[in-house]
């Protein structure tokens, strides 16, 4: 069993209450409000600059022309990604400008970029590819024939696009991570902080 399986295994507590987290069964049923989503999208849009963040350190201390490309293609994930935010809210009117990021959303942008900037690779992808695997996996659970104001969402992360992405970064993380337990402590804390993201969506703003 490769390392990326042990992890996902281990940690499959904490993807199960991710699937049955209310956040995402309202996201998946379509009955989330929308200003809920807007706020979600306007925060996860800043998460996801940094995570584009820590893909380039990691391609930037690549050791291999594999690696580098690898991170090229996951990088332009993000672009994609990025992309389904902006038309969110383009549609919704949503003001993606000067958003001030939730205390969740920046223990995880922390989290993410202090491992980018100061451990190995094998570290930094622990730390990255739960956020993957996890809406990999969630896309696949949810019914992305239904339809619903969410249904381009669950569409994204259910298309086998996003699960290759997600399973090259599985791959970069058994090729270049040790089984040790600062390796298993960051995919494990990164989990973590995929849930406090999904609670922090549900809190009142302001």
């Amino acid at each position: 069993m490769t390392l990326s399986t042990q992890l996902w295994s281990e940690n499959s507590d904490l993807a199960a209450e991710a699937l049955a987290h209310p956040f995402v069964c309202r996201l998946g049923d379509g009955s989330l409000g929308r200003e809920i989503f807007a706020g979600y999208v306007a925060q996860d849009a800043f998460f996801l600059e940094s995570f584009a963040r820590a893909y380039a350190l990691a391609l930037a201390h690549s050791p291999d022309t594999p690696t580098l490309l690898a991170l090229a293609d996951l990088l332009a994930g993000v672009r994609e990604e990025l992309g389904l935010h902006a038309s969110y809210a383009a549609r919704w009117g949503i003001d993606m400008a000067g958003v001030e990021p939730a205390s969740a959303t920046l223990a995880y942008t922390e989290f993410l970029l202090a491992t980018a900037a100061t451990g190995g690779l094998g570290m930094v992808f622990a730390a990255m590819t739960p956020c993957m695997r996890l809406y990999a996996w969630l896309g696949a659970a949810l019914d992305a024939s239904a339809a619903g104001p969410y249904a381009q969402w669950v569409q994204t992360y259910a298309d086998p696009s996003f699960e290759a992405l997600a399973s090259r970064l599985e791959r970069l993380l058994d090729e270049h991570a040790d089984d040790r337990p600062a390796v298993r402590a960051a995919y494990r804390r990164a989990m973590h902080l995929e849930l406090a993201f999904f609670d922090a969506a549900l809190l009142p703003s302001g």
